[in-house]
Order: C-alpha cells, then sequence, then structure tokens
C-alpha cells in the first residue's frame, strides 16, 4: 500500500521535476551571440575531435557561421616518427568549400588565436600568398 502511495506522488511530481531542471539548463547556456569573440579568428574545437580555426560570425541560436577556415593537418615520417604539423585553408578539397556552418550543440570550446601566435603568423603568411 505505501508503495503504491509513493508511485502516486512520484507519478504527479515528475513532470515538475524534469521541467524545472529543464528550463535551468536552459537558462544557463550560453549562445553564440552572447561570447565576447573580440579576436581576428577562433579555434573552435569539435565533439568530432576535429578542430577549426576561423572567423565566427553568429547567425543564430544553434549554428553558427566560419569563414576564412583553416584546419591543421599532421603526418608523420614514417623513417623518424617525428610528427609535423600544416596549417592548411579550407577550399583545397574537392568541393572547395569556402566556409562552414557548425552546429553549436558539437562545440566542446572555443578560443581566441592570440595575434603573434605561431598559428596567427601563418594565418598571416597564408593571407599574403593569395
Amino acid at each position: 500500500m505505501k508503495i503504491r502511495r509513493f508511485c502516486g506522488v512520484l507519478l504527479i511530481c515528475l513532470p515538475f521535476i524534469v521541467l524545472t531542471a529543464c528550463s535551468r539548463m536552459t537558462a544557463n547556456s550560453t549562445s553564440i551571440q552572447q561570447l565576447d569573440l573580440k579576436a581576428a579568428y577562433h579555434v573552435v574545437f569539435l565533439s568530432n575531435n576535429n578542430a577549426y580555426i576561423g572567423k565566427i560570425k553568429p547567425v543564430g541560436t544553434d549554428y553558427f557561421y566560419l569563414t576564412d577556415v583553416y584546419y591543421i593537418q599532421s603526418q608523420v615520417n614514417p623513417d623518424t616518427k617525428q610528427v609535423s604539423n600544416t596549417l592548411v585553408k579550407r577550399g583545397q578539397e574537392l568541393h572547395k568549400p569556402d566556409s562552414m556552418y557548425v552546429n553549436a550543440q558539437h562545440v566542446l570550446m572555443i578560443e581566441p588565436v592570440t595575434p603573434g601566435s605561431q598559428v596567427a603568423n601563418l594565418i598571416q603568411q597564408a593571407e599574403g600568398k593569395k
């Protein structure tokens, strides 16, 4: 009898608990428009272990637009086992993408590219070659 009463109370309270938890998660989430994106370039780390470097333009709460996109390509020398990293501008692929929309749900972290950093210097060199 006590178990039945407990289950009845639980069924009545459960929707309120779920709604409260969901509203708190929504209230605490930060949209891309609320971020302080003052740097010229940002590194966007995604949940699929990819990272892209580019200029972020908010286009809503679910997606943002990334232009002037770069990524780092790593290669291992089979003889020396040394890893070399190369900054690659998107657009070299078969479909020649010049930008990309990113689903904000898959973003783990966004970091600014500091002027004078190695990545910033490589981007400057790449833009100078245009």
